[in-house]
C-alpha cells in the first residue's frame, strides 16, 4: 500500500513538473528586433499561440506584406504570429507550430526553446521540415507590455 502511495506521489510530481516547464513560455516577449511584444498564451486546446500585443512605431500599421490579399487591410497589432505550439518533453522544446513574420509576409515553421535563461527563448524558422537550414532569433522575456 505504502508502495502504490508513494508511486502516484511520484507521478504526480513528475505530471506537475513537465506541466510547469511545458508553461514557462507563457508571457510577454521582446523579438530581437526590438519594435514589438508578442504575448504567448496557451489555449483551451493546449497549445501556445502568440499575438503582437505592442509595437513600437505606428500602432495602426496593416499586413500590407500578407500574400493573402484581404489579409492586407489587417492591423499587425493583435495579429497572431505564432500558432499551433505543443511542448514535447524529451526534447524540452515546443514545436509543431509556425511564426508568420509580417516583414516579409512569410510563414515558416518554427519550434522554441530555452538555453538555461528562462527570460531568454530562441525561436527556429525553417522551410520544407529542413531543420538545419533556416533562421534562429533570441526573444527576451519582457515584465509588462508597453504602451
Amino acid at each position: 500500500m505504502k508502495k502504490s502511495i508513494l508511486l502516484i506521489a511520484c507521478f504526480a510530481f513528475s505530471c506537475a513538473f513537465v506541466y510547469s516547464q511545458a508553461d514557462k513560455i507563457v508571457g510577454i516577449w521582446m523579438p530581437a528586433k526590438g519594435t514589438s511584444q508578442v504575448r504567448i498564451f496557451k489555449a483551451t486546446n493546449g497549445k501556445y499561440y502568440g499575438k503582437v500585443e505592442w509595437l513600437e512605431t505606428d500602432k495602426d500599421k496593416l499586413d500590407v506584406n500578407n500574400p493573402d490579399k484581404e489579409q492586407q487591410s489587417k492591423k499587425i497589432w493583435g495579429l497572431m504570429i505564432l500558432k499551433d505550439f505543443s511542448y514535447n518533453a524529451g526534447k524540452d522544446r515546443w514545436e509543431g507550430g509556425t511564426v508568420y513574420d509580417p516583414d516579409n509576409g512569410k510563414t515558416y515553421d518554427c519550434f522554441m526553446w530555452f538555453d538555461g535563461d528562462d527570460n531568454k527563448m530562441t525561436l527556429k524558422g525553417y522551410v520544407l521540415g529542413m531543420k538545419f537550414v533556416g533562421r534562429a532569433e533570441d526573444w527576451t522575456r519582457e515584465a509588462a507590455l508597453r504602451k
